[in-house]
């Protein structure tokens, strides 16, 4: 996955639930499916219950011959009837299946026969996970990162960094990657193919749940265990794939027990070899460990955000799903960096009234139906559903900015973590989740994540990562002035002499009490959590301490340790969700068109330029008109090739070329038709036309693209063409 949390690939739904119209013209509507699940829990109820007649009768000290025949002769019918409905549902399920795979290999065609992305190494064969943008995908990409630029870093004055993609192992095990960024991994007992453990459990639930012959009580226990797919440890997920009979998907063989997969792509740095590096697998660390830096240019103030766009790069054990799951990655992450205590946010107010639909825990884990519900995002934080404004605010401000993308917000959903797949220090968690074909992908993460970075990096870089908080006015604190023995102190501990000094002059009253009855019983105590020190504990004995005295003094500020937030982009999943939801398929006369629904400001060429005819004239006032558009900076296409206008509109609607002009006879002027100096001017999905002065049709288009005027405003004055090309 693309975002921090990386392992969130499956939907917490499964991905049969809910398929929009807009996309699959042959689903059932919701309404139906709850009616039918019901009729099925209502047969397997009566069922059972006839079933429990039956024997009830037989038990009888006099049996009733008749009435046990006619109630065997009711269970029997029962059965047929549940069977029925049994294969019905099934027929039905697999057609909505195949609906959505025929679906998706229409997008996937269309995207890369238009070179949006292919296989990358595709002459040799390619392999998995790597993907080559051509010229409309970068263009796309490109867009898209100029967008979340505007949203994010300029809008919220941000400080942007870039750091290199190769990252000193040293960073990574202080982060913890070395040591835990892993997926649980199995193999096929025979042919050793490798599978991630989570990815065939998930499908296998999917399966199990979507099966009409699934009892009621083992559904239930199916669903939950898919809302706790990513949090199963690997004993847990070991058993998960035995009770789910989980085999290899190819070859039915049996699986290997789950175990951890590192997944950072390793090197060294040097020519020696000697230097430990790994291709970074998330942009945040070099963030975190530039701090002390960020924090000097921003003036020692607090609260600060910093971002970054760049590549990661993630080792994955079965890469599948196009852009949604993938081994090199563009990242867009912010680190927001703010008082521990205070966690509310001076721009709150303008996200306050933003509707989110929010799929919290209790939501995730109440029984029945599991739905999200609608909530404002000032409600959310008043209910303590969001923990704090400032994870809120980028929370509201994460669906802004993919409202502006286009992509369809009736198919975004905001999960929060369940409190078993949160990290230790995590605070609270969401994820951004978009459906798409594929099902409820997570496209954002946003975090809390405490002070757990800044202390890592701290602790193992043994350099002070601390901001400082200057009171309002001065407060009295209860200190310890302690005199220590340097001499056995410095042979003890060396260079981290300091840090032992630093935490004994930091004490608190509980502490240096604790201490001193340390001293009394057993001649030493152990300070834990010591910044700077390998393990963070450090042995003090008696004779390393002379004098210890309390006092209360005067302070007028203090030390801290910022915590973070963290909204984490995986810009791909992105695209590729906004691509789903921008594609339909216009019905034509001779054939099915494609066309992707891109907004202006998202889409790879704004305009396209078509002379009527291939003649000199014509080609020359298009030439004019394209260097005009360049020099406001629109992307345009010039198309003088000698197919027809209706052809030529086909081919840039699949690109998703929001406008196209077109020189004809009235611009330069023709025997029979008089020269007025205006071109026609169409939109895609409406395929409206219009006619517009040349002088006037680049800054036309112009704001049009950038989204500042919609075509119905800005051609309520012009002249409407009668379409008769398309």
């Amino acid at each position: 996955a693309e975002t921090k949390t990386h392992k969130s690939n499956h939907s917490r739904s499964p991905s049969f639930v809910r398929v929009t119209s807009e996309t699959l013209n042959s689903t059932k509507m919701p309404e139906e499916e709850s009616k039918q699940e019901l009729d099925i829990d209502h047969l397997q109820d009566l069922v059972a219950q006839q079933g429990d007649t039956v024997r009830a009768l037989k038990a009888d000290e006099s049996p009733n011959q008749a009435a046990i025949s006619q109630a065997i002769e009711t269970l029997k019918q029962l059965k047929i009837d549940l069977n029925a409905e049994i294969t019905r549902r099934k027929a039905s399920g697999d057609s909505m299946i195949k609906s959505k795979e025929d679906f998706r290999v229409k997008v996937a065609n269309s995207l890369e026969s238009r070179l949006f992305y292919i296989p990358s190494f595709k002459i040799y064969g390619g392999v998995g996970g790597l993907y080559d943008y051509g010229p409309p995908g970068c263009a796309v990409k490109a867009n898209v990162q100029k967008i979340w630029r505007q949203h994010f870093v300029i809008e919220e004055s941000m400080l942007e960094v870039e750091c290199p993609s190769v990252t000193l192992g040293t960073v990574l095990k202080a982060s913890g990657h070395v040591d835990r960024f892993t997926d649980l991994m199995v193999k096929d007992a025979k042919t050793e193919e490798c599978f991630r453990a989570d990815h065939l459990l998930g499908d296998r639930l999917e399966e199990l749940i979507a099966d009409p012959a699934t009892r009621k009580d083992e559904k239930a226990e199916f669903e939950m265990l898919y809302a706790r797919l990513d949090e199963l440890k690997e004993e847990e997920m070991k058993m998960a794939l035995k009770r789910c009979g989980c085999v290899s998907p190819e070859t039915k063989n049996e699986l290997s027990d789950p175990y951890p997969f590192n997944l950072m792509f390793p090197t060294t740095i040097g020519p020696s070899g000697n230097i430990q590096g790994f291709l970074r697998p998330e942009t945040a660390q070099g963030m975190f460990v530039n701090f002390r830096e960020l924090l000097y240019f921003n003036g020692g103030k607090l609260p600060f955000a910093c971002a970054q766009i760049g590549q990661s790069f993630r080792n994955e054990i079965a890469p599948r799903a196009g852009l949604l799951r993938v081994r090199e990655f563009t990242q867009a992450e912010i680190e927001h960096f703010c008082h521990p205590t205070k966690k509310d946010h001076p721009r709150f107010n303008e996200v306050a009234q933003v509707e989110l639909n929010l799929f919290s825990q209790e939501a995730q884990l109440q029984a029945g139906k599991k739905e999200p519900f609608r909530m404002k995002t000032g409600e959310a934080v008043e209910k303590g559903i969001i923990a704090n404004e400032t994870l809120a605010y980028f929370v509201a401000r994460t669906h802004l900015f993919l409202k502006e993308l286009g992509v369809d917000m009736q198919r975004v959903r905001f999960r929060q973590h369940l409190r078993h797949e949160m990290a230790h220090y995590a605070q609270d968690c969401w994820d951004a989740e978009i459906e798409c074909s594929y099902g409820w992908i997570e496209c954002v993460g946003l975090a809390d994540r405490s002070a757990f970075d800044l202390d890592a990096h701290s602790k193992a870089s043994k350099v002070d990562l601390q901001a400082y908080e200057l009171f309002d006015e001065p407060v009295e604190e209860v200190i310890f002035e302690v005199k220590m023995n340097k001499q056995i102190l410095g042979k003890s501990f060396k260079k981290d002499q300091k840090f032992v000094i630093d935490a004994l002059t930091s004490l608190d009253e509980a502490a240096a009490a604790k201490i001193e009855k340390d001293f009394e019983d057993k001649g030493e105590t152990d300070l834990e959590n010591v910044q700077g020190i390998d393990g963070g504990k450090a042995t003090i004995t008696k004779d390393m301490v002379i004098e210890m005295k309390k006092k209360t003094k005067k302070v007028s500020g203090r030390n801290f340790t910022p915590s973070v937030i963290e909204p984490s982009f995986g810009i791909g999943r992105i695209m590729y969700c906004l691509f789903e939801h921008a594609f339909y398929v216009r019905e034509g006369d001779d054939e099915n068109k494609a066309v992707f629904k891109l907004p202006p400001q998202v889409a790879p060429i704004k305009c396209t330029i078509f002379p009527l005819v291939n003649n000199a004239e014509m080609n020359a006032a298009s030439h004019d008109i394209y260097k005009s558009l360049t020099k406001l900076a629109v992307s345009v296409k010039l198309d003088t090739t000698a197919i027809s206008i209706g052809k030529r509109y086909c081919r840039t609607d699949e690109l998703g070329v929001p406008f196209a002009i077109t020189i004809d006879h009235r611009t330069i002027g023709h025997t029979s038709t008089p020269k007025d100096g205006t071109v026609t001017v169409r939109e895609r999905d409406s395929c409206e036309q219009v006619r517009i002065k040349v002088d006037d049709v680049a800054k036309f288009i112009a704001d049009l693209s950038s989204g500042e005027v919609e075509w119905s405003r800005a051609t309520a004055s012009l002249e409407k063409v009668l379409n008769t090309a398309e």
